[in-house]
């Protein structure tokens, strides 16, 4: 196989798809859509997130250092593009129909129609640039229970449908494109 050499890119390495939840200064739920999402292990499963740039959704997690990580299926997934295109400075931007819940554990908003929420607790900040990385402690998984079935794992992943992103693009779980950033949420857009 013959290489060429590329500027740095992630294209062909998707990733996961979450819809990170928190609060505001105000009490009032707010969700912004982020892919740099993964795991470490510390004597533990947790969770490394990352933000880049100024955004709402950084700006509570600093503040109160707890948030939610809501699994994105293809389901949500016009709500989740239109989070994630949407400013968190919009005062309209959470004016949507969402079936938002409370986590068990932590006080952090989740998505009640998202089959895996994680109820993360921040332990570092790790500031890069204009970037944030986090590392959590995992504090709760909340799970559709239909996932505890003795069905094969690709036969719940099929189920649910998580949605994966690279190169600008969501894909489904099998590899079919569903849309550019910004095109499955234009609907919802006021």
């Amino acid at each position: 196989m013959k290489k060429i050499s590329l500027k740095p890119n992630n294209d062909f390495c998707p990733q996961t798809l979450f819809l990170y939840g928190t609060y505001d200064e105000n009490g009032n739920p707010d969700f912004g859509l982020f892919c740099w999402f993964s795991y470490i292990w510390d004597g533990e499963l947790g969770a490394m997130c990352c933000i880049g740039g100024n955004k709402t959704t950084r700006e509570n997690i600093e503040r109160g250092k707890i948030f939610s990580a809501n699994l994105v299926t293809e389901e949500l997934l016009n709500v989740a593009d239109y989070l994630g295109c949407t400013s968190g400075s919009d005062p309209d931007k959470m004016k949507i129909d969402l079936d938002i819940g409370k986590g068990e554990v932590l006080n952090v908003p989740i998505l009640n129609n998202s089959p895996v929420n994680f109820e993360l607790e921040v332990t570092d900040f790790i500031t890069k640039h204009d970037g944030l990385v986090m590392l959590c402690k995992i504090r709760n998984i909340l799970q559709d229970e239909s996932l505890s079935s003795d069905e094969s794992v690709e036969q719940k992943l099929s189920r649910i449908a998580p949605v994966k992103t690279t190169a600008q693009t969501y894909l489904s779980f099998n590899g079919k494109t569903l849309g550019g950033w910004g095109e499955p949420g234009k609907d919802l857009k006021k």
